[in-house]
C-alpha cells in the first residue's frame, strides 16, 4: 500500500487509462460523496480558570504561533468565600460557581472547541471537599477540571504574559494576586535570550482571605499598614531565591502584574468611565502613580470605591486588600516601573495549546 493511500489520500488519476492508480474508475455516485465530503472542523480552543475569586473563560482560534480570541466569559463567583474559617467550599458558593459554569459548558459546546484544558485553582486545593466539589460540577455541566499545583499556575502565568518583559532589563518579578493566593515568579531576561524562571512561590494570602481577615468593607490607615507588614513579613521569609535582589536595587528590573488588583489601579489611574483592556493591557505605571492610586482607594469609602466604573460592588471590598500586597511586595523588591498585564493564566493555556496543536500537525 502506498504512503498517500496510508494517509486516506484520493487514489491518484492515471491519464494513460483514464482509472485510478488501482485499475478502478469512480463512478458518479462515487464522484459526488466524495465531492460532498465534510471539511474538517475548525480547530476552536478553550482555556477555563475556576479561581478563589473568578471564573473565566477564553475560546480561541489558532493563527500559526498565535490565536484569536473568538469568544469569552468572566464572572465573579468567589467560590473560595469562608475557605480560610471553615476550611470547606460553602454552598452557596458552589452554587454561583455552577451557575457559571454552566454558561461556560454551553459557549465550549456552541463554539465547538477541539481541544481544551479547564483548572481549578488554589480554593479547590486548599478546601476539604475540593475534589467532590469538581465531580459534582462533572455530573451537573459536563466539565472535566484539574486542580494544578502552585508551581504549575505559576508557568502558565509567566507563558500568558511573557511577551510584555521588557527585554532590556535583567529580571523581571510576575505576581498574580489572587482571591485566595499569590503567585511570584523570577524571571531573568534581556541580552536576546527567551525569559527563563529562576524561582517561584506562592503565598496563601489572596485578596479574599485578606478581606474576610480584616474586614476588607472599611480598613483605615493604621489597618493599612498592619496588612502591610503582614504580606512583608511572608516574603521577607521567602527570601531572594533567584539572587536578583541586586538587580532591583540597581534598577535593572521591573515587576509585571496580572490580576484583577493591577488592572483595576491601572482603570482608576487613567480615570476610565468603563473598563478597556485596549488601553490597560501593556500599560506601564511608575510606582509613583501606583501607590497614589492605593493611596486614594485606601481612603474611600466602601460606596466611593463601588462607584468607580473600573472597581464595582463585586471588587470594593477586595481592591484594598491587593493594593496591600502590590504595596510589600514594592517594599521588598522596589521598582520604579510596573507594567500592567490584562492577561495571565488563559493565555498560557491557550499558547500551550497552540503549541501542541503545531506539533501534532508536523507529526502527521
Amino acid at each position: 500500500m502506498t504512503d498517500d493511500r496510508r494517509r486516506g489520500a484520493l487514489p491518484r488519476r492515471d491519464s494513460r487509462r483514464g482509472a485510478d492508480a488501482g485499475g478502478v474508475s469512480p463512478n458518479g455516485a462515487d464522484l459526488q460523496r466524495l465531492e460532498r465530503s465534510p471539511q474538517p472542523a475548525p480547530e476552536r480552543f478553550a482555556a477555563l480558570d475556576l479561581g478563589t475569586n473568578n471564573c473565566r473563560l477564553l475560546v480561541a482560534a489558532p493563527r500559526g504561533r498565535r490565536f484569536r480570541v473568538i469568544d469569552a466569559f468572566s464572572r465573579i463567583i468567589r467560590l473560595g468565600e469562608g475557605v480560610a474559617q471553615t476550611g470547606r467550599l460553602q454552598e452557596g458558593a458552589m452554587a454561583r460557581a455552577i451557575e457559571a459554569l454552566g454558561v461556560c459548558a454551553d459557549k465550549i459546546e456552541r463554539r465547538g472547541v477541539t481541544r481544551q484544558r479547564l483548572i481549578a485553582t488554589q480554593a479547590c486545593r486548599a478546601a476539604e471537599n475540593g475534589a467532590e466539589f469538581l465531580a459534582r460540577v462533572r455530573e451537573e455541566t459536563g466539565l472535566v477540571f484539574e486542580i494544578i499545583d502552585p508551581e504549575e499556575e505559576a508557568r502558565l502565568s509567566v507563558r500568558g504574559c511573557a511577551e510584555l518583559i521588557d527585554r532590556d532589563v535583567a529580571a523581571t518579578l510576575i505576581f498574580d494576586i489572587g482571591g485566595g493566593s499569590t503567585e511570584i515568579s523570577w524571571v531573568k531576561a534581556g541580552e536576546g535570550r527567551a525569559p527563563e524562571i529562576a524561582a517561584w512561590t506562592s503565598l496563601p494570602i489572596g485578596v479574599v482571605s485578606l478581606s474576610e481577615t480584616w474586614n476588607g468593607r472599611e480598613i483605615d490607615a493604621p489597618t493599612y499598614e498592619r496588612i502591610v507588614e503582614s504580606v512583608a513579613a511572608e516574603l521577607r521569609r521567602v527570601g531572594d531565591p533567584a539572587g536578583l535582589k541586586e538587580c532591583f536595587a540597581r534598577g535593572r528590573a521591573h515587576l509585571l502584574g496580572t490580576s484583577g488588583t493591577v488592572t483595576s489601579i491601572a482603570g482608576v489611574h487613567l480615570n476610565l468611565q468603563k473598563y478597556r483592556r485596549d488601553l490597560v493591557d501593556g500599560l506601564w505605571l511608575s510606582e509613583i502613580e501606583t501607590r497614589a492610586v492605593s493611596k486614594r482607594l485606601q481612603s474611600m469609602t466602601f460606596e466611593a470605591r463601588a462607584a468607580e466604573p473600573c472597581i464595582g460592588e463585586e471588587r470594593a471590598d477586595l481592591v484594598v486588600c491587593g493594593c496591600a500586597i502590590l504595596e510589600a511586595l514594592l517594599r521588598e523588591w522596589p521598582s520604579a516601573r510596573i507594567r500592567v498585564a490584562d492577561r495571565g493564566l488563559r493565555e498560557g493555556m491557550l499558547a500551550d495549546m497552540t503549541d501542541a496543536a503545531r506539533r501534532e500537525r508536523r507529526r502527521r
